[in-house]
Protein backbone atom coordinates (compact mmCIF):
# COMPACT_ATOMS: atom_id res chain seq x y z
CA UNK A 1 0.00 0.00 0.00
CA UNK A 2 2.89 2.33 0.78
CA UNK A 3 4.42 1.74 -2.66
CA UNK A 4 1.02 2.09 -4.36
CA UNK A 5 0.45 5.45 -2.66
CA UNK A 6 3.86 6.64 -3.91
CA UNK A 7 3.23 5.66 -7.54
CA UNK A 8 1.45 8.94 -8.46
CA UNK A 9 4.35 10.94 -7.02
CA UNK A 10 6.81 8.76 -8.92
CA UNK A 11 4.90 9.41 -12.14
CA UNK A 12 5.09 13.15 -11.55
CA UNK A 13 8.83 12.98 -10.89
CA UNK A 14 9.34 10.87 -14.02
CA UNK A 15 7.19 13.29 -16.06
CA UNK A 16 9.25 16.21 -14.76
CA UNK A 17 12.57 14.65 -15.79
CA UNK A 18 11.26 13.54 -19.19
CA UNK A 19 9.50 16.88 -19.78
CA UNK A 20 6.19 15.07 -20.13
CA UNK A 21 3.83 17.04 -17.87
CA UNK A 22 1.59 18.29 -20.71
CA UNK A 23 1.65 21.80 -22.14
CA UNK A 24 0.57 23.24 -18.79
CA UNK A 25 2.61 21.52 -16.03
CA UNK A 26 1.11 23.65 -13.26
CA UNK A 27 -2.47 22.64 -14.03
CA UNK A 28 -1.49 19.01 -14.57
CA UNK A 29 0.34 18.72 -11.25
CA UNK A 30 -2.48 20.55 -9.47
CA UNK A 31 -5.06 18.14 -10.92
CA UNK A 32 -3.02 15.04 -10.13
CA UNK A 33 -2.14 16.00 -6.56
CA UNK A 34 -5.71 17.14 -5.88
CA UNK A 35 -7.04 13.80 -7.08
CA UNK A 36 -4.65 11.90 -4.84
CA UNK A 37 -5.48 13.99 -1.80
CA UNK A 38 -9.08 12.86 -2.17
CA UNK A 39 -8.14 9.28 -3.08
CA UNK A 40 -5.90 8.70 -0.07
CA UNK A 41 -8.18 10.61 2.33
CA UNK A 42 -11.24 8.65 1.20
CA UNK A 43 -9.28 5.40 1.38
CA UNK A 44 -8.42 6.18 5.01
CA UNK A 45 -12.10 6.89 5.72
CA UNK A 46 -13.04 3.58 4.08
CA UNK A 47 -10.94 1.56 6.53
CA UNK A 48 -13.55 1.49 9.31
CA UNK A 49 -16.47 0.42 7.07
CA UNK A 50 -14.28 -2.26 5.47
CA UNK A 51 -13.27 -3.55 8.91
CA UNK A 52 -16.89 -3.75 10.02
CA UNK A 53 -18.05 -5.45 6.83
CA UNK A 54 -15.18 -7.93 6.50
CA UNK A 55 -14.03 -8.40 10.10
CA UNK A 56 -10.45 -7.89 8.89
CA UNK A 57 -9.07 -5.81 11.78
CA UNK A 58 -5.55 -5.70 10.34
CA UNK A 59 -6.79 -2.95 8.00
CA UNK A 60 -6.59 -0.44 10.86
CA UNK A 61 -2.81 -0.40 10.41
CA UNK A 62 -3.27 1.31 7.03
CA UNK A 63 -5.45 4.20 8.19
CA UNK A 64 -2.72 6.40 9.65
CA UNK A 65 -0.42 5.85 6.67
CA UNK A 66 -3.16 6.76 4.18
CA UNK A 67 -3.98 9.88 6.17
CA UNK A 68 -0.33 10.93 6.10
CA UNK A 69 -0.23 10.39 2.35
CA UNK A 70 -3.27 12.65 2.03
CA UNK A 71 -1.28 15.38 3.76
CA UNK A 72 1.79 14.60 1.62
CA UNK A 73 -0.21 15.20 -1.56
CA UNK A 74 -1.82 18.27 0.03
CA UNK A 75 1.67 19.73 0.56
CA UNK A 76 2.52 19.08 -3.10
CA UNK A 77 -0.83 20.61 -4.12
CA UNK A 78 -0.13 23.73 -2.06
CA UNK A 79 3.45 24.04 -3.35
CA UNK A 80 2.19 23.84 -6.92
CA UNK A 81 -0.23 26.70 -6.19
CA UNK A 82 2.56 28.74 -4.59
CA UNK A 83 5.12 28.13 -7.36
CA UNK A 84 3.13 27.87 -10.59
CA UNK A 85 0.12 30.09 -9.84
CA UNK A 86 1.53 32.87 -7.64
CA UNK A 87 5.28 32.60 -8.20
CA UNK A 88 5.98 33.04 -4.46
CA UNK A 89 4.10 36.39 -4.30
CA UNK A 90 2.80 36.29 -0.71
CA UNK A 91 0.47 39.30 -1.08
CA UNK A 92 -1.27 37.69 -4.07
CA UNK A 93 -1.62 34.42 -2.19
CA UNK A 94 -3.21 36.11 0.83
CA UNK A 95 -5.56 38.03 -1.45
CA UNK A 96 -6.49 34.83 -3.28
CA UNK A 97 -7.34 33.03 -0.04
CA UNK A 98 -9.78 35.74 1.04
CA UNK A 99 -11.11 36.59 -2.41
CA UNK A 100 -11.94 33.20 -3.93
CA UNK A 101 -14.14 30.88 -1.83
CA UNK A 102 -12.80 27.62 -3.28
CA UNK A 103 -9.26 28.67 -2.30
CA UNK A 104 -10.52 29.57 1.19
CA UNK A 105 -12.06 26.11 1.57
CA UNK A 106 -8.94 24.45 0.17
CA UNK A 107 -6.70 26.28 2.64
CA UNK A 108 -9.03 25.32 5.49
CA UNK A 109 -8.75 21.67 4.45
CA UNK A 110 -4.96 21.98 4.38
CA UNK A 111 -4.91 23.40 7.92
CA UNK A 112 -7.13 20.55 9.14
CA UNK A 113 -4.89 17.93 7.50
CA UNK A 114 -1.85 19.62 9.04
CA UNK A 115 -3.44 19.44 12.51
CA UNK A 116 -4.32 15.77 12.01
CA UNK A 117 -0.81 14.99 10.78
CA UNK A 118 1.07 16.54 13.69
CA UNK A 119 -1.23 14.75 16.17
CA UNK A 120 -1.10 11.34 14.50
CA UNK A 121 1.67 10.02 16.76
CA UNK A 122 1.52 8.12 20.04
CA UNK A 123 2.77 11.09 22.05
CA UNK A 124 -0.16 13.22 20.86
CA UNK A 125 -2.60 10.39 21.55
CA UNK A 126 -1.37 10.14 25.15
CA UNK A 127 -1.35 13.90 25.67
CA UNK A 128 -4.78 14.60 24.17
CA UNK A 129 -6.54 11.59 25.67
CA UNK A 130 -10.23 11.55 24.75
CA UNK A 131 -9.88 14.84 22.87
CA UNK A 132 -7.70 13.09 20.29
CA UNK A 133 -10.62 11.14 18.85
CA UNK A 134 -12.77 14.28 18.70
CA UNK A 135 -9.98 16.14 16.90
CA UNK A 136 -9.48 13.38 14.37
CA UNK A 137 -13.17 13.40 13.48
CA UNK A 138 -12.21 16.56 11.58
CA UNK A 139 -11.11 14.14 8.85
CA UNK A 140 -14.79 14.08 7.85
CA UNK A 141 -14.80 17.87 7.62
CA UNK A 142 -11.63 17.75 5.52
CA UNK A 143 -13.21 15.24 3.13
CA UNK A 144 -16.36 17.35 2.75
CA UNK A 145 -14.23 20.47 2.27
CA UNK A 146 -12.12 18.70 -0.35
CA UNK A 147 -15.19 17.84 -2.41
CA UNK A 148 -16.55 21.39 -2.08
CA UNK A 149 -13.15 22.81 -3.10
CA UNK A 150 -13.14 20.62 -6.22
CA UNK A 151 -16.81 21.31 -7.01
CA UNK A 152 -16.40 25.10 -6.81
CA UNK A 153 -13.18 24.93 -8.80
CA UNK A 154 -14.59 23.19 -11.89
CA UNK A 155 -17.87 25.17 -11.99
CA UNK A 156 -19.08 23.91 -15.40
CA UNK A 157 -18.49 20.15 -15.69
CA UNK A 158 -19.18 18.76 -12.22
CA UNK A 159 -19.06 15.09 -13.23
CA UNK A 160 -15.88 14.25 -11.30
CA UNK A 161 -16.66 16.18 -8.10
CA UNK A 162 -20.16 14.68 -8.15
CA UNK A 163 -18.64 11.18 -8.20
CA UNK A 164 -16.43 12.03 -5.23
CA UNK A 165 -19.48 13.44 -3.46
CA UNK A 166 -21.40 10.19 -3.99
CA UNK A 167 -18.53 8.12 -2.59
CA UNK A 168 -18.28 10.43 0.42
CA UNK A 169 -22.04 10.27 0.97
CA UNK A 170 -21.82 6.46 1.05
CA UNK A 171 -18.90 6.48 3.51
CA UNK A 172 -20.51 9.01 5.84
CA UNK A 173 -23.95 7.45 5.40
CA UNK A 174 -22.68 4.09 6.61
CA UNK A 175 -21.21 5.73 9.70
CA UNK A 176 -24.42 7.65 10.36
CA UNK A 177 -26.49 4.46 10.03
CA UNK A 178 -24.28 2.52 12.42
CA UNK A 179 -24.35 5.39 14.94
CA UNK A 180 -28.15 5.54 14.67
CA UNK A 181 -28.47 1.77 15.12
CA UNK A 182 -26.20 1.89 18.14
CA UNK A 183 -28.34 4.55 19.82
CA UNK A 184 -31.65 2.89 19.07
CA UNK A 185 -30.74 -0.61 20.22
CA UNK A 186 -32.96 -1.28 23.23
CA UNK A 187 -31.38 -2.50 26.41
CA UNK A 188 -32.74 -5.87 27.54
CA UNK A 189 -35.41 -5.41 30.18
CA UNK A 190 -34.88 -6.99 33.58
CA UNK A 191 -37.03 -10.05 34.42
CA UNK A 192 -39.93 -9.43 36.79
CA UNK A 193 -38.46 -11.86 39.34
CA UNK A 194 -35.26 -9.84 39.49
CA UNK A 195 -37.31 -6.69 40.05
Amino acid sequence: MFIAALVPFGRLVYGFYTNDLTANPGDYITDQTGTWILATLFASLAITPLRRLTGWNELIKLRRMLGLFAFFYAVLHLLTWIVFVHYFEVSFMVEDVFKRPFITVGMTVFVILFALTITSNRFAIRKLGRRWQSLHRLAYVAAIGGVIHFWWLVKADITLPRRWAVVLAVLLGMRAWWAYRKRTVKRPSMPRAAL
